[in-house]
């Protein structure tokens, strides 16, 4: 992995050759010091056993995250826009974890190959999530993603087979939507270099821009077009693998996707008619509603793209986009958020226990897409989601100790275990970035970006004394 990543390190110099990269030492540098210490890795454990039990994959999959994320922040560090080290490693948590959350500003003059590596790290982190899903997160358990298991997921030599076919299948299908964005967004209008960059990030539901203005210097039909590739970005990647494989309408079958569509239908629509009752001034309803659906589907999805200020449309609105910023979306997607399917089981559970109430000797099956839903997985979900609620509680007092007020402290750190992006009120809104933030603070919300993308869980248990006494 490291020995990847310093070669995607190297991609903004010889991008930007023709044009220039001013920070060319700095990325050559940082991929040398990362190179090197791959290639040591790989000679010092060349003849050892690799034998990947349960116990090393909580530890490979959680320390790769953290130290991917803290070499990732090299080229920052090293540039010359002196950047500090704590704005480098939130900076290059954020990119490798496709949270969009910054701290730079002034992006519209900014040297365009550190724009690129931003851009660039979300699309691997992208792809490195949705290969997380499919062949870790499913075998180690966590957070009833066990739901999601195939024998794909399974590191034995009978499964490994079908692990490199799906995996070709999600990077092919991955890699097209890329350069279908990209080539979408140059001919509608955009620059070739924004386009790349807004290309990647789209895809990657990672948020990252060129301008401090975010989305909101393009036209309709961008925002429209990046609505789209937002949503699928936010979609299971594998489905997309067994659709080019012959199973046609698995897709629209599956029940977080028709859910995750349900409400991007209906919420923007239903924001779309309050704005139009509040508007003091002459609405226009098309251009409004494109403006709804795209902020919303950017905090859903969880990408972090802003077009307006969404937090100044009214109270309902502010209220409203910040319990979307729970939601997130599919499982096996590139996006953040607690996921459609822990919803959806817990409502399955909810029914249950009215169900007992009502009939104490009715004999009950739950079921989703077809599966039986065992103890095992709902005693995960539930587990996921108290600890996921005590550290946001927890992130939420350690900021509001650094004299952040509530809604920065707590849209903070709900920002950061959704991986989100921006989050509410005047300083780290859809018009402000955590730039002016304590260095503490972005410390302590880069941790919390690392921990809501491992999906919380896997970091706690590689945390506890017990995993290391067992």
């Amino acid at each position: 992995m490291f020995v990847l990543l310093s070669i995607f390190m190297t991609l903004p110099v010889f991008l930007l050759l023709g044009s220039g990269a001013p920070n060319s030492l700095a990325f050559v540098e940082s991929a040398a010091i990362v190179c090197g210490l791959g290639v040591l890795g790989i000679v010092s454990t060349y003849r050892q056993s690799r034998d990947l039990k349960p116990r090393y994959m909580f530890v490979l999959t959680v320390s790769s995250w953290f130290i991917i994320a803290l070499f990732s922040s090299l080229p920052f560090y090293l540039s010359d826009a002196g950047i500090s080290a704590a704005d480098a490693f939130f900076e290059g948590t954020s990119g490798i974890t496709t949270t969009g959350a910054t701290v730079l500003s002034g992006l519209d003059s900014m040297d365009r190959d550190l724009l690129l590596w931003r851009s660039i790290l979300q699309w691997i982190g992208g792809i490195g999530i949705i290969g997380m899903f499919v062949a870790v997160l499913p075998l180690l358990r966590v957070g009833g993603m066990r739901l999601f298991a195939t024998e794909s997921s399974e590191w034995t030599d009978k499964a490994l087979p079908r692990m490199k076919t799906l995996s070709r299948g999600l990077l092919f299908v991955y890699v097209l939507f890329s350069v279908i964005a990209v080539v979408t967004y140059w001919l509608s209008g955009m620059t070739l270099f924004d386009a790349f960059n807004h290309g990647l990030t789209s895809i990657a539901t990672g948020g990252f821009s060129t301008s401090d203005q975010s989305m909101g210097k393009f036209s309709d039909l961008i925002l429209m077009e990046a609505t789209l590739f937002m949503v699928i970005g936010s979609l299971p990647f594998f489905l997309f693998v067994r659709e080019m494989h012959g199973q046609r309408g698995v897709l629209f079958r599956d029940q977080q996707v028709r859910l995750f569509l349900t409400i991007l239908m209906v919420v923007p629509a239903a924001m779309t008619l309050y704005r139009w009752a509040v508007s003091p001034v002459p609405f226009d309803p098309l251009h409004n509603y494109a403006a709804t659906l795209f902020n919303i589907t950017s905090i859903v999805t969880t990408t972090g793209y802003a077009s307006e200020d969404y937090s100044a449309w009214g109270p309902l609105a502010f209220v409203m986009f910040f319990f979307l910023m729970f939601v997130g979306g599919c499982s096996g997607s590139t996006a953040g958020g607690m996921k459609i399917f822990r919803f959806q089981l817990s409502l399955i559970v909810l029914r249950e226990q009215f169900m007992r109430l009502l009939h104490p000797r009715a004999v009950l099956t739950r079921n989703y897409n077809g599966r039986t839903v065992s103890d095992e997985i709902i005693s995960s979900m539930i587990a996921y989601t108290f600890i996921f609620l005590l550290c946001l509680l927890l992130i939420t007092v350690a900021l509001a100790a650094m004299q952040l007020d509530f809604v920065t402290a707590l849209s903070g750190a709900l920002s950061s275990l959704t991986n989100v992006g921006p989050g509410l009120g005047d300083i780290i809104g859809p018009a402000g970035n955590f730039g002016p933030l304590p260095d503490a603070a972005k410390w302590v919300l880069s941790v919390g970006m690392l921990m809501g993308r491992l999906e919380i869980l896997s970091v706690i248990i590689v945390l506890s004394p017990t995993f290391w006494r067992s």
